[in-house]
């Protein structure tokens, strides 16, 4: 009979995975996984059938990480800007405090190894990042640009705010304000 398995294994396993990925890419082999989670190649292989199997896992875990940080509390009845304020400050204080499932989640996002239902739960935490939008594009507060681009754009800025924010530390509050201000006037109309 075969020994069941442990959360606290698979979450070491997890755990090991982002910091080999965010450190060499999805290259990575799984050997070095299994090595930085004190555990033989064949355990890993228990917990997680392929390695495609284990980078789905991983992004769906640092995903709801994620939506964690950055829903609680979401000021739902709040103008777009106020939530979009709410997103891009739990966005950044996120990806300040993880850097290292930050980097993973990059290497992950970028990938063509996810699958649609990953993807799918991913983003299904985020709904109300879409009610904004939809709010938004009914005020018309946003440039006539793709989503899309706006959605990069946002991505972009809060990863250079991150960086800034991770070399001087004791200009967090100035880098996180200008960042988002940057962004908002970035993308939306001139009133």
């Amino acid at each position: 009979m075969a020994r069941p398995k442990s959360d606290d294994k698979r979450s070491a396993i997890l755990a090991a995975a982002a910091e080999i990925f965010a450190e060499r890419g999805l290259g990575a082999a799984t050997s070095a996984i299994s090595s930085a989670a004190g555990i033989a190649e064949g355990t890993l292989f228990t917990y997680f059938k392929t390695k495609d199997e284990l980078l789905n896992a991983l992004y769906r875990e640092i995903k709801m990480e994620l939506s964690s940080a950055m829903m609680s509390n979401f000021p739902r009845k709040k103008s777009v800007r106020t939530r979009l304020h709410h997103i891009w400050n739990r966005f950044v204080n996120w990806g300040v405090a993880n850097p290292v499932s930050r980097f993973a989640l990059a290497h992950l996002e970028v990938s063509d190894r996810l699958t649609d239902e990953s993807k799918v739960a991913g983003s299904a935490p985020f709904a109300e990042v879409e009610t904004l939008v939809d709010d938004a594009a009914a005020q018309r507060l946003f440039r006539n640009v793709p989503e899309e681009l706006i959605a990069a754009s946002l991505r972009s800025l809060a990863s250079a705010t991150m960086d800034l924010i991770a070399a001087n530390p004791r200009m967090a509050d100035q880098y996180r304000e200008a960042g988002f201000e940057i962004f908002w006037t970035g993308v939306t109309k001139k009133r």
